[in-house]
């Protein structure tokens, strides 16, 4: 019972540890806001791939708005 409680919690935390990651990868709500228009005007074709917008916007960065620079430059990009 003891081995089957300490793999579950093991489980448990791996899920929560990924989930996290991916919540940080996607940016918070306030980032996501902050470059939707960009994402939009510039990376259309790459829309619901979060790796390929975020590509996309850091080619296309030269011409992002004020408020997606920020964000990246907030994550040292």
């Amino acid at each position: 019972m003891r081995y089957f409680l300490l793999v579950t919690l093991g489980v448990a935390a791996a899920l929560t540890a990924n989930g996290s990651a991916l919540a940080q990868h996607r940016g918070t709500q306030s980032e996501q806001s902050a470059c939707t228009r960009d994402a939009q005007r510039f990376c259309r074709k790459d829309l619901g791939n979060d790796d390929a917008v975020q590509s996309c916007l850091q080619m296309k960065r030269a011409s992002l708005s004020r408020s997606c620079k920020k964000v990246f430059e907030s994550h040292g990009m």
